[in-house]
């Protein structure tokens, strides 16, 4: 339908493209937004996207919150909202920060964005000089990459392992790079439950992380959507703990703790970093939806948030267990994967020689859906892998998507070895 639509509207002597600029041009739809295009009306189970469950929403919560809202702050929810946030919900996150990470209230200042994608943007706009080398983990969220991409650095992608960013390997590059005369501009991170391995970064080399940033000045900016989501082993603080010079941009949402489709998130760092990420958010939307701001606040400072987010966790947690059970029960020999304590993700590492780009055709015509690994390398140079979601569909779901998903694996192996 919408092909067809776009042949109609073409069809005219009107040469589009020709009034696009070189920045428009050179766009790509997002790898993951088309493929969920593709399985959402069909009886395929999709392991793709990385949605919450629809059932985590907390609707009652929303609704009394809403209502009272509307009933005693009508004049401030439905009007425009100052560009940095609604103050009160801004110091509520504040203490809750404080109270949750350690991150004292008087490091950082909140601004509130339309999801922490927006936040990415800004900090491109903010920091990005065209061929400013921006590191990033190897690999890392998509949209992320598709963010800075249009600000036109250059991406320097570390290699990640069980713990994280490999940081020696960070280090080896920071010194090369230094007796080259150049130097990174910051260090992108999702430091806890990682998007898309599911992996968390061990505390040691979230300190190292910190001293080499001071020692090769740098910035870093740790994305933080998945923290809270943890089933298993004991929290680790963010990198922000640890930051005492200001260096760290932390970012932070609501799509994970209450609902994605609110489109809000923060930015806690400096007041500097704040006030020109500010001025720049300006020009983009002029401020976050305040209704959703001041539903936010209640939610967080009336204790609803704090009690949610064991809910959450209880939710996914079989969902999980599930995915894991059904790797071990059903993939081939020479398959390996993560295995996450928290987070919605788990990565899959077929042998060298699969493509699974390559592959999906066939998945989805077995009726399963996964997410090519290539799309989350900088340089798109690992063939090999892909990424499941586990928080979407109910276990059941899981266990035959990826029976499913191991046949197709099975015959691919297989077929190589021809």
């Amino acid at each position: 339908m919408e092909e067809r639509l776009m042949r109609k509207l073409g069809s005219g002597s009107l040469e589009f493209e020709r009034y696009f600029s070189k920045k428009a041009l050179g766009m790509k739809a997002s790898e993951i937004r088309e493929l969920l295009k593709l399985v959402e009306s069909s009886n395929v189970i999709s392991l793709a996207g990385g949605l919450p469950a629809s059932e985590t929403f907390p609707v009652e919560q929303i609704k009394e919150i809403t209502k009272e809202v509307l009933e005693e702050h009508a004049d401030k929810a439905l009007q425009y909202g100052t560009t940095k946030g609604f103050t009160p919900l801004r110091l509520a996150l504040a203490r809750w920060m404080e109270k949750r990470y350690g991150i004292p209230t008087s490091k950082v200042e909140i601004m509130m964005v339309a999801g922490s994608q927006q936040a990415l943007d800004l900090a491109g706009r903010v920091f990005i000089n065209r061929g400013d080398i921006v590191v990033v983990e190897g690999p890392t969220y998509l949209a992320a990459l598709q963010a800075f991409k249009y600000y036109d650095p250059e991406f320097l992608s570390i290699p990640m392992d069980h713990k994280g960013m490999r940081i020696d390997l960070l280090e080896e590059k920071l010194k090369k790079l230094k007796a080259q005369g150049k130097k990174v501009k910051f260090v992108y991170t999702v430091s806890t439950f990682q998007n898309p391995m599911g992996v968390t970064m061990s505390v040691d080399r979230r300190k190292r992380l910190v001293e080499l940033a001071d020692e090769y000045d740098f910035l870093i900016i740790e994305d933080s959507p998945y923290t809270e989501l943890r089933y298993s082993g004991e929290p680790v603080p963010p990198v922000k703990h640890f930051d005492d010079t200001g260096r760290v941009i932390y970012l932070g949402t609501f799509s994970k703790i209450l609902a994605p489709g609110f489109r809000l998130g923060w930015i806690a760092a400096q007041p500097q970093f704040i006030r020109k990420m500010e001025i720049a958010k300006q020009s983009i939307d002029l401020c976050a939806n305040t209704l959703a701001q001041l539903i936010a606040w209640k939610y967080v400072e009336d204790g609803y948030l704090d009690e949610h987010i064991p809910e959450i966790v209880e939710f996914y947690k079989p969902r999980r267990d599930a995915m894991l059970k059904a790797l071990e029960d059903f993939m081939p020999e020479g398959v390996g994967w993560t295995k996450p304590d928290g987070g919605m993700f788990i990565w899959v590492t077929l042998p060298e020689g699969i493509d699974t780009k390559m592959m999906l055709e066939k998945a989805v015509a077995k009726g399963v859906a996964y997410v090519p690994g290539e799309a989350f390398f900088a340089h798109r140079d690992v063939k090999n892998t892909m990424r499941l979601n586990f928080t979407y569909v109910p276990e059941e779901k899981i266990r035959e998507g990826v029976k499913r998903l191991a046949e197709v694996i099975e015959a691919e192996m297989k077929s190589l070895g021809d």
